[in-house]
């Protein structure tokens, strides 16, 4: 028997990067899952790889998070699972796209000279559209009555201060927040609500750094690991945190960065 037989795992952002990851290796373990994307054709691809179900969806839309909601308690009979994986580096950042030379610390970036709609953008995918997808998928959870377990996609930003890059930094400190307190709110209901904070992967968010191998080589450097981490290994601690194994985990945050965060206190 796989750790998540017969349970209903949504994935959102499942159709790249740390949220592929996540819905194949929930796959594995026979979850039936359901991809929650942007990427109508990748997210399709993705789940029909699964043999699962996919489900257009903007997180930062309450009406789209309500609506995948319903459409999977509808189709799937409830959701046991969610991971809340979808999220931009940028705000022009688009997954899938082809990575762009990386350059160096640019003073545009930089709070002073940030453009309004850009910090917004950020923060209304990264930490509202968090907040919506947890929200709308709890609702659904709670009118099962038969629990569940939520992992948000944190990330070492969320304790590493990046310069240029407050907009994201401030976000994912947010999902840190957000999840220690729907793990109390949510804790009478029996639904578990954990974070994971990924150092550097190699993912489509990380692929216009890795053009420049200066960067990559400072990276490796600075963890311990000796190297970049992959899907899988947020995958794997994804997988934990919903399985049974971690019943008595709740409000927590995992840090699988390669020994990063510890590297940098």
């Amino acid at each position: 028997m796989g750790r998540l037989d017969g349970k209903v795992a949504v994935v959102t952002g499942g159709a790249s990067g740390i949220g592929r990851g996540c819905a194949t290796r929930f796959a594995e373990e026979g979850a039936r899952v359901v991809v929650a994307d942007l990427q109508e054709d990748r997210g399709k691809e993705v789940a029909d790889e699964l043999g699962g179900l996919f489900v257009a969806v903007d997180t930062s839309s309450e009406d789209d998070c309500d609506a995948l909601a319903t459409t999977v308690s509808n189709e799937m009979g409830g959701i046991d699972v969610l991971v809340a994986a979808a999220g931009i580096s940028h705000a022009s950042y688009v997954s899938g796209s082809e990575p762009r030379e990386a350059q160096g610390l640019r003073e545009t970036t930089f709070v002073l000279n940030k453009p309004l709609e850009n910090w917004r953008r950020v923060i209304d995918v990264n930490l509202t559209g968090v907040m919506l997808t947890n929200r709308s998928v709890a609702k659904a959870m709670i009118e099962t009555g038969r629990g569940g377990a939520i992992v948000n996609i944190a990330s070492g930003a969320a304790k590493l201060a990046i310069p240029g890059a407050a907009d994201y930094c401030v976000s994912k400190a947010g999902v840190w927040m957000l999840t220690k307190c729907l793990a109390l709110e949510l804790a009478p209901h029996r639904i578990r609500v954990n974070a994971v904070g990924p150092g550097f992967i190699e993912t489509p968010m990380t692929a216009s750094m890795r053009t420049n191998q200066s960067m990559v080589d400072s990276v490796v450097a600075r963890t311990p690991a000796r190297r970049m981490g992959r899907p899988d290994d947020i995958a794997n601690a994804c997988l934990y945190l919903v399985s049974d194994e971690a019943s008595f985990v709740t409000g927590e945050i995992l840090y699988p960065d390669g020994g990063l965060d510890a590297a940098s206190r």
